[in-house]
């Protein structure tokens, strides 16, 4: 059995492009504040206790030293 009905998808705006989009985000902005953030601050180690890496993703690291550089 097929459903009879079949929703079309929302029509592609063909007019407006990337400045149409870039307007209609500009519009919404303001209705979406950035969430305030706090500095992070670093951890001293003697906090940093339990963690544990499995061997596979520190030989991945290792090997990609210099990609990061």
């Amino acid at each position: 059995m097929t459903n009879p009905r079949v929703h079309a998808p929302a029509p592609a705006d063909l007019e407006g492009g990337l400045a149409s989009l870039r307007g209609d985000c500009a519009r919404m902005a303001p209705r979406y504040p950035e969430p305030r953030r706090d500095p992070a601050r670093p951890v001293p180690p003697s906090l940093i206790h339990g963690v544990t890496v499995p061997s596979s993703s520190a030989r991945l690291l290792e090997d990609t030293v210099e990609y990061g550089d």
